[in-house]
């Protein structure tokens, strides 16, 4: 049975696209998901499966939520293994006391283009610094996440690729919680 990481972004937020998360538990284990935990409003999901791809998962997720709700929310999973892989290669060696509060992962649906990865290289953000890989954009802020610059939508934009973001606390906690 392998244990994934469902990301979903943009419920819960200032009263739009509203789940309960135990609702939201019980429709995923109407399809047959397994062991499934959620971690606060903003759409976190543990859960474990054999049958389906990561593909597959994101769909079908995707799809009953649009079923029952209404509406349509990206969906990211991924492996409880990607997920310790992503923080464990944070590339942030000497943060201050206080600084990891300001770390943040933006978790990317697909690779960006090294071309536009070159071009938002190439530009400097005041008190920001970013890392951007395959898979996630590790960034900081010493203004904290409200009021960065490059927040969730400025990457999606820049990158042209769909993102989720979640900072280091809710990463972790994530981990702990598909470990036990």
């Amino acid at each position: 049975m392998n244990i994934y990481i469902a990301l979903i972004r943009g419920i819960n937020v200032s009263g739009q696209k509203k789940i309960l998360m135990t609702d939201l538990k019980e429709l995923l284990k109407g399809i047959g998901l397994k062991d499934v935990v959620t971690y606060i409003q903003s759409g976190n999901i543990i859960f474990s499966s054999e049958k389906m791809t990561i593909d597959i998962l994101e769909n079908e997720i995707k799809e009953k939520i649009k079923d029952h709700y209404g509406f349509d929310v990206p969906v990211l999973v991924l492996s409880k293994e990607s997920v310790v892989q992503i923080v464990e290669e944070t590339p942030f060696d000497k943060l201050l006391e206080g600084e990891k509060e300001r770390v943040y992962y933006t978790l990317l649906k697909n690779a960006p283009s090294k071309e536009l990865v070159a071009i938002l290289d190439a530009h400097d953000y005041e008190g920001e610094k970013f890392y951007i890989t395959e898979k996630c954009v590790y960034f900081t802020s010493l203004h904290g996440y409200g009021r960065a610059k490059c927040n969730n939508n400025f990457f999606e934009k820049k990158l042209k690729v769909s993102a989720t973001t979640r900072n280091l606390k809710t990463m972790m906690k994530l981990i702990k919680l598909a470990s036990n």
